[in-house]
């Protein structure tokens, strides 16, 4: 597994309420290969009381399953705090 090929996969999950992919929207902090199974991933979410994370999460362990790998951790954090992009701010009219 490549940060690329997890990249591509994250592209695909796209946020609920904002339809953007978490990707795009920054929301991903880091991402740690750890083998070709084993992924661990630093996110964020647009606040701390998003009350569609879990189902986030969810989506993004599936996409990742569907590129082959077994073993994904996601750690939530909220330091620092999203900050949209100026293009996304722009993008989404804030």
């Amino acid at each position: 597994m490549t940060k690329n090929k997890v990249i591509e996969m994250l592209e695909t999950v796209v946020d609920p309420e904002l339809g953007i992919d978490v990707w795009t929207l920054g929301l991903i902090y880091d991402i740690n290969i750890i083998d070709e199974k084993s992924v661990k991933i630093l996110m964020t979410y647009t606040s701390p009381l998003c009350p569609l994370g879990e189902e986030i999460q969810k989506d993004i362990k599936k996409s990742l399953k569907q590129a082959g790998v077994k073993n994904i951790k996601i750690e939530v954090t909220f330091t620092p705090p999203w900050k949209p992009s100026p293009e996304l701010r722009s993008a989404l009219g804030i």
